[in-house]
């Protein structure tokens, strides 16, 4: 008796405690918020939501599902009607979440388990077939003597042995021929299934608001905020019809995310700022002055297989120092320039991605996995860290993600796009390519050779006034003449007035580098060897139009006073004396040839070996 009050007390008390998780979930009030635009930076992106929710007199929790799975905490705003008071918000992640499948994921399913049973049928005849022909095997023994079988009878079992055997490897061959067929059908469906599941989200976000509201009703709520898991890069396709016709330019961008949540007909803009740009102002402090050893490269002092750059910050090495105590072998200690020498030690905090790391850790950092240093001093240290923090604090992000290891470079041009159209991005991490503007641009075409390092002819394009086409740092596919010929760069981060880029090999145009051997020679004069070199430049043009070339040579420079250098005959160059260059510019019309030669001659003592090749 005192087990069965016992089983129905557990049992009540379990339904109790049911009953008020229960009314806790009813309490909880889950929406899924729409999205509404996205503004994606070359590194991270801004997304806007609305939702709507009907609220209670007085506290709620509400659940907005359907958010990124990952964001800057500190970048949510949230905006609702003045009668609702948001008290609290959490970010959490959904891993539970149960996803629709998509009419197109479900016929790949279905068409997967079609050619899934006909290959099992398929199984059946071939091992039913394969029985049989066993079965044909173990009986083909005919005992003449004890049955009394003739010729003529032994003569038809031969032959319907023969018959039913070929039959069944002709059956059972058809068959195996069949189902290779069927299976790779349902391989290629079962690769297709995967793509069509990588583009639906797994794992989304979700907030979770304490909202106190004044009045029952129906609110809207508008949500932003900073996602990490998104950017874009910029690329270019060019296209020249002739070197008659301007250059026509087509601005793209690709666009990756892997926030979670399927960007699908989103208002969508690109802008090439990047958000999350904050600092300190900087402060004055006493300077005083001590002896140091400048260091110029700190990976000097380590192992060539462990080494280590500061240039991933160039514009805080001027805050790090080097310091040594004097003793052989001892390991440099860093310092930052500026703090105290009066405490008992200068060495400085590290930070590595917000974990506090050792200094030999920091020294097994690759120098390429940098993404930035920052170096905190005075009281923008000690405010975070107390007083650990006054040798100074060097903080380390580390990259994460393909996002950080694309040179996209920075500019002081902040531009946006626009884009009109609806535009889908799903979240699988797989670029999109989103037209940005077309545009035919004048340029100038030249061909371009320097044939003492490449024996190939380039057709070159010179851009004036290319500021005004806002351009950022990226790849571009060539296509000349309907051809696809290769990538190129484009960096518009050059201070020269002309932007140029290389538009491929021109193989109609030849040159051809040889050393005139007769007119070259070795003398010895007393204790030093005089060498004369001549070399020949041959070009010629085999098109059907004139070109424009820009020749380039060179020859040796020298700040040894035992060594002499004479250019004999520059060819009529143009010299750039500095660094021993030797330039032509020649029109060639078509079908021309031009021969150029150049000399010159080196001095040196004859027990000497120099490097003249």
């Amino acid at each position: 008796m005192r087990k069965i009050f016992g089983l129905n007390f557990s049992l009540l008390f379990c339904l109790l405690f049911l009953s008020t998780l229960l009314r806790a979930a009813d309490d909880r009030n889950v929406v899924n918020a729409d999205l509404k635009s996205v503004t994606v930076y070359k590194s991270g992106a801004e997304i806007q939501h609305n939702t709507s929710a009907t609220l209670k007199a007085g506290s709620n929790e509400l659940v907005i599902e359907n958010i990124s799975n990952a964001l800057d905490i500190n970048s949510i705003q949230i905006k609702a009607a003045s009668e609702v008071t948001i008290m609290g918000v959490e970010f959490a992640n959904n891993y539970i979440a149960s996803k629709e499948k998509t009419p197109r994921i479900k016929l790949l399913e279905d068409s997967i388990e079609h050619f899934r049973q006909s290959i099992a049928k398929l199984d059946m005849v071939i091992t039913n077939d394969n029985d049989l022909l066993s079965l044909l095997k173990l009986n083909r023994e005919i005992k003449g003597t004890q049955t009394g079988v003739s010729v003529a009878e032994l003569m038809k079992l031969m032959d319907y042995y023969k018959a039913k055997t070929v039959e069944l490897q002709n059956e059972i061959s058809g068959l195996n021929e069949k189902k290779e067929k069927l299976a790779l059908q349902k391989s290629a469906l079962r690769s297709q299934l995967q793509e069509e599941q990588s583009k639906n989200t797994k794992v989304a976000g979700r907030l979770i608001l304490q909202l106190s509201a004044a009045i029952a009703g129906k609110y809207d709520f508008s949500v932003s905020y900073i996602t990490p898991n998104a950017h874009w890069t910029p690329n270019y396709d060019i296209k020249v019809e002739n070197t008659k016709s301007p250059l026509h330019l087509i601005y793209k961008a690709a666009i990756q995310q892997t926030t979670g949540i399927e960007w699908k007909k989103v208002k969508l803009s690109l802008s090439t700022s990047t958000p999350n740009q904050f600092g300190t102002a900087p402060l004055l402090t006493s300077w005083f002055l001590k002896y140091t050893v400048p260091m110029v490269r700190y990976e000097s002092y380590q192992s060539a297989s462990n080494t280590y750059s500061w240039g991933a910050d160039k514009d805080r090495q001027d805050d790090i120092v080097k310091e040594e105590d004097g003793s052989v072998g001892a390991a440099p200690k860093i310092r930052l320039r500026g703090n105290s020498s009066l405490s008992s030690s200068n060495e400085p905090i590290y930070v590595v991605d917000g974990v506090e790391r050792s200094a030999s850790y920091v020294k097994s950092i690759n120098p390429q996995q940098i993404k930035s240093m920052n170096v905190l001093k005075d009281a923008s240290s000690t405010s975070i860290y107390g007083s650990r923090g006054a040798n100074g604090v060097i903080v380390i992000s580390l990259k994460n993600g393909l996002q950080d290891y694309v040179s996209t470079g920075e500019n002081a041009l902040n531009l946006t796009f626009d884009i009109d159209l609806p535009y889908t991005i799903p979240s699988n991490g797989k670029p999109q390519t989103a037209t940005l503007k077309t545009m035919d641009v004048s340029a100038d075409y030249k061909h371009y050779s320097v044939p003492k390092l490449d024996k190939e002819v380039y057709l070159m394009a010179y851009i004036a006034d290319w500021q005004k086409l806002s351009l950022l740092p990226g790849e571009a596919n060539i296509i000349l003449e309907g051809t696809y010929v290769g990538k190129t760069t484009i960096d518009p981060n050059s201070t020269l007035d002309t932007l140029s880029f290389t538009l491929g090999r021109d193989k109609r145009v030849a040159v051809k580098r040889e050393k005139l051997t007769d007119f070259s020679s070795v003398k010895f004069l007393g204790t030093n060897k005089l060498q004369k070199f001549t070399y020949e430049l041959t070009v010629k043009n085999n098109k059907k139009e004139s070109v424009e070339l820009l020749l380039k040579d060179q020859y040796p420079l020298t700040n040894n006073k035992e060594i002499e250098v004479e250019l004999i005959d520059d060819g009529n160059a143009e010299v750039n004396k500095d660094l021993g260059v030797l330039n032509w510019k020649l029109n060639l019309n078509a079908g021309e040839s031009k021969k150029i030669r150049f000399t010159y001659s080196v001095k040196y003592p004859k027990d000497k070996s120099l490097n003249l090749n």
